[in-house]
């Protein structure tokens, strides 16, 4: 494995930007489905799923937004996945895990919730789905004590330190799959997640009020695993440049993990094919 920085000067092919796009300064999560073509970024401030065009470009506006009471979104929403094999958005929600037809727009009602004190949700803000094996991976983001948390709970950090899995399809007050939590794993919280070929690929950036924590790490799990299970993978250290890593995403065509780091604004590439 190794990493590649991004070309410094490097120059974007589209910019999206502008009153039209109504995107915000903050945004925390961008998903492209590629059997759709089409990009999708949640608006954390106007608790909104926006949906582009994959070709957008300029002050395009969004094709489809999904907004407004019957939504059952509350506070912030910042991270969700698409599943284009069953036609959904997921989107974690504090306490809650909301699923949309794919092609909802405007205000629209949730297909399923994931809620009850049985699915042991609590501030989960980071999701990925598994449409080949019908898993549901959700983490939390923010120790218990970061601005916009509602409640606590889970490990030390505040509910951050697990990995929840369930049923696809699960809905209402339904109990995990598994989780996987405890010393071994070396979980303080989860920022983003990706799953590829039953692996979870999840980035673990220290403790939220750090500038720059030790032992920051991109781990990789099995869905299979369950407990304090350490990662089979973990990609960390001096060596890998890494200061506090946030997003994560794959590029299976040339067996590469993409990592954004936050400290370092900067996009690291590792070459890394045992996941593929």
């Amino acid at each position: 494995m190794f990493a590649r920085l991004a070309t410094e000067n490097a120059q974007p092919t589209r910019v999206i930007a502008g009153q039209r796009t109504l995107l915000a300064r903050t945004m925390h999560d961008i998903r492209y489905d590629a059997v759709n073509d089409e990009i999708l970024v949640a608006n954390p401030f106007a608790q909104a799923i926006m949906t582009f065009r994959g070709g957008a470009q300029g002050e395009e506006p969004p094709v489809r937004i999904i907004q407004g009471p019957s939504t059952e979104i509350f506070a912030q929403v910042d991270r969700l996945d698409v599943d284009p094999v069953h036609d959904e958005i997921l989107v974690p929600n504090h306490d809650q895990i909301l699923v949309y037809r794919r092609t909802g727009n405007g205000d629209v009602a949730p297909i399923r919730v994931i809620k009850g004190p049985d699915t042991q949700l609590d501030d989960v803000e980071s999701i990925a789905v598994d449409p080949v094996n019908d898993i549901i991976v959700v983490a939390g983001a923010r120790p218990a004590a970061a601005p916009g948390q509602t409640g606590g709970g889970g490990q030390t950090e505040g509910g951050g330190g697990e990995l929840i899995l369930f049923r696809r399809t699960a809905n209402g007050n339904a109990k995990p799959l598994g989780i996987i939590g405890g010393p071994k794993t070396e979980i303080v919280r989860i920022n983003q997640i990706q799953i590829h070929n039953g692996w979870i690929i999840a980035t673990q950036p220290g403790k939220y009020e750090e500038q720059e924590p030790e032992g920051v790490f991109v781990g990789v799990w099995s869905i299979h695993d369950r407990g304090d299970a350490a990662p089979r993978w973990k990609l960390g250290g001096p060596n890998t440049a890494m200061k506090k890593p946030r997003g994560v995403v794959l590029n299976p065509a040339h067996q590469e993990l993409i990592v954004a780091d936050m400290r370092l604004n900067t996009i690291l590439t590792y070459y890394f094919p045992e996941l593929f």
